[in-house]
């Protein structure tokens, strides 16, 4: 699956880069990993790019990979609007890098996703900051806490109902 990927990779970074053509990449469910997100980051700080939509969701990207995604995020060529991260196993640390990289680049990415994810309270803190800072263009803030791990059976994944109900927020710029 890896060796697929880095090659699904390299033939739409190398697409992207030498034709501009995509606007929205859908990676959803891909088993990618941090190591993916190298090649996404040149993508999206190349100057050809014409990325507005990424969505990379249900991937084990963890804070490493989105380090990574970061960089292609504050360069002045990415013009990203929204970045779905949902259940990529991020937690405060990933939000950190996400949140200097929009301080970097803040005038495109309007949505961002992290639902079922572990942000905390700090990196939540962080991102919302964001939402009343007037040079970021962040409008949606999406998140979920991820539930809690089944300890009782021993089996990772989402717990029951009986365990753990998330706690969503949504916030919205006016």
């Amino acid at each position: 699956h890896s060796r697929r990927f880095h090659s699904l990779t390299a033939n739409v970074s190398q697409h992207q880069i030498n034709r501009g053509h995509y606007d929205i990449c859908r990676l959803s469910v891909c088993n990618l990993s941090e190591r993916s997100c190298d090649a996404l980051s040149s993508v999206l700080s190349s100057q050809s790019s014409s990325l507005k939509e990424l969505d990379l969701s249900n991937n084990h990207l963890q804070d490493s990979g989105v380090k990574l995604l970061s960089a292609g995020l504050k360069s002045p060529h990415c013009e990203l609007v929204a970045l779905r991260l949902s259940g990529c196993l991020i937690t405060e640390e990933g939000c950190a890098s996400l949140a200097s990289a929009l301080s970097s680049n803040p005038s495109y990415l309007r949505e961002l996703d992290l639902s079922y994810n572990h942000p905390g309270d700090s990196g939540v803190k962080l991102l919302s900051a964001g939402l009343e800072d007037p040079h970021w263009r962040l409008e949606t803030l999406r998140y979920e806490e991820a539930a809690a791990t089944d300890h009782q059976s021993g089996r990772g994944g989402r717990a029951g109902n009986l365990f753990s109900v998330p706690l969503s927020a949504w916030l919205i710029r006016p």
